[in-house]
């Protein structure tokens, strides 16, 4: 059962993170790494970003040893920017999907743009460009880990990557409702939406329909009762 104290290890370990929510912890973001370290399932030594200052802070909080950086997901470096070469952008919008915090703007066939101020160096929007027309600029040569990334630059990217989600639950939402509401008004009128006249095999159709919504419905109340962010903190399968 989880307790008060197991949610304060869980915010001291998140709030030692630098927030930049690159996923090569292997978790889906900081949070997930630092719920995971919390349980005993994950070690100190898999955040890049934080570094050799990040695995002694997380040290310090939970009383293990402080160990080297895991090769396995890579070295500390100095931070960086994704920069759009706007001349080759196709507007294809999956960087914008694959930024943890909206550090991106644009639309569909139009060129887009790193606010370089919100971007955390993730470098997550790299591998989905179709066009290989992002690469990224270091920003702080010579400096690394935390000394590279400030406090209030992790609390602003946390704070962004919370509201990215929140929105991301809004318009899931909105899209479901609008799916309910339309299986809603088949369901009332299935006669209308089938080239089937056999009274049977509408009732058949009308049950499945029913079912459909009903399994829907009850989807939507469970995510309701878990409540904001709920969910297993699986590995990101990186």
């Amino acid at each position: 059962m989880k307790t008060r104290q197991d949610d304060g290890l869980v915010e001291r370990l998140d709030a030692a993170l630098p927030q930049t929510q690159c996923t090569r912890c292997g978790y889906p973001d900081c949070r997930r790494y630092a719920e995971a370290i919390a349980r005993g399932e994950a070690p100190i030594n898999r955040c890049p970003p934080g570094g050799e200052e990040g695995v002694r802070r997380l040290a310090a909080i939970t009383g293990q040893p402080v160990r080297p950086l895991d090769p396995e997901v890579g070295s500390e470096g100095p931070f960086g920017v994704a920069v759009i070469d706007e001349t080759w952008c196709i507007g294809c919008t999956l960087c914008l999907k694959a930024c943890p915090t909206d550090a991106i703007v644009g639309a569909h066939k139009r060129m887009h743009t790193v606010i370089e101020a919100y971007c955390t160096g993730c470098e997550l929007c790299i591998p989905v460009c179709p066009v290989d027309c992002i690469a990224m600029e270091v920003t702080t040569p010579g400096r690394t880990g935390w000394q590279a990334w400030s406090t209030t630059q992790a609390a602003t990217a946390r704070r962004r990557y919370q509201a990215r989600q929140r929105r991301l639950a809004r318009e899931a939402e909105e899209a479901e409702v609008r799916r309910l509401q339309k299986a809603e008004a088949k369901l009332a009128d299935l006669a209308q939406h089938s080239r089937h006249t056999d009274p049977a095999l509408l009732e058949r159709k009308r049950a499945l329909v029913r079912a459909a919504i009903e399994q829907a419905r009850a989807a939507r109340a469970a995510r309701t009762a878990a409540g904001p962010g709920a969910g297993p903190a699986e590995p990101a399968g990186r």
